[in-house]
């Protein structure tokens, strides 16, 4: 699923297409999954003549800031992306595979044409993601429900550790939590509590201070790195875990050489290091 990176990404890739742009022509699939309330006509006549003023993110959603409202608010789901024509497409996380540059690219639900010639897809292979019309995508939900933003509003130390006070649920359990913190999916979880040092079934409420700062920080390099290299796996640090978490192969090492052990948590497979997150 993209996690914040990739769903930055995305919302980069779209200013850059999209802002300060008129649409000219905007093209529907009939699936009535991804547009959840909002069917194609109607999407058709919030969008067409629309200039967009900016492309904002919160989590794993973003929108359109457009010049009448209602605004477009996506959510890509398990598969979903934005793809331009000058722009090569992430490869997927867990191996490698050729990247599909046909254009229209195969599922393709929503296509807009702006002003300039330029064109965005948003694609959706699963048909887990959703478009939805909002007339305040950030006061209402379910964007109004999530938690901080670790790249927008990461709190300090002291207010998170207050967050955390109290709380029984694991750690791995609240970082997947998009109430608690929006954006953040499986694989940063366990990197982020692996650089650490930190068992994922802990309580988070168990957490001393200076062990809630250790968290805030690794969750904001975690989160700081994998945008600036704009989500592209490849150019992640070698030693991070994410290289080798996947498969839950048994004999999986970290670039270090220490064993991997994989385990369900929050109903998630999760990947950690039981030598260093004692």
């Amino acid at each position: 699923m993209p996690e914040l990176p990739e769903v930055e990404r995305g919302r980069r890739l779209a200013e850059r297409i999209a802002r300060g742009r008129r649409v000219v022509r905007v093209r529907c699939a009939r699936d009535p999954i991804i547009f959840e309330g909002a069917g194609p006509a109607r999407l058709h006549r919030a969008l067409l003549g629309r200039e967009v003023r900016a492309v904002r993110r919160r989590g794993k959603y973003v929108w359109f800031e457009l010049d009448a409202r209602p605004w477009p608010l996506f959510h890509f789901g398990m598969t979903g992306a934005f793809r331009a024509r000058d722009e090569a497409p992430l490869l997927p996380a867990s191996g490698p595979r050729l990247p599909d540059r046909a254009w229209p690219p195969r599922f393709t639900k929503l296509r807009l044409v702006f002003e300039d010639g330029g064109e965005l897809c948003l694609t959706n292979k699963r048909r887990l993601g959703r478009v939805r019309l909002r007339n305040d995508p950030a006061g209402e939900p379910p964007v109004s429900r999530l938690g901080f933003d670790p790249l927008l509003d990461l709190p300090p130390a002291p207010v998170l550790a207050e967050r955390l006070r109290g709380r029984k649920i694991r750690l791995k359990g609240l970082l997947l939590d998009q109430s608690f913190a929006a954006g953040v999916g499986n694989w940063i979880a366990d990197e982020v509590l692996y650089q650490a040092r930190l068992d994922p079934r802990r309580p988070a409420g168990s957490l001393g201070p200076e062990e809630v700062a250790r968290l805030r920080r690794k969750l904001r390099h975690v989160v700081t790195t994998a945008v600036r290299v704009d989500a592209d796996k490849r150019r992640f640090p070698r030693t991070w875990l994410f290289h080798q978490r996947w498969g839950r192969r048994a004999d999986a090492r970290t670039a270090r050489g220490e064993a991997i052990e994989h385990l369900t948590l929050a109903g998630r497979t999760t990947a950690w290091v039981p030598s260093v997150q004692g």
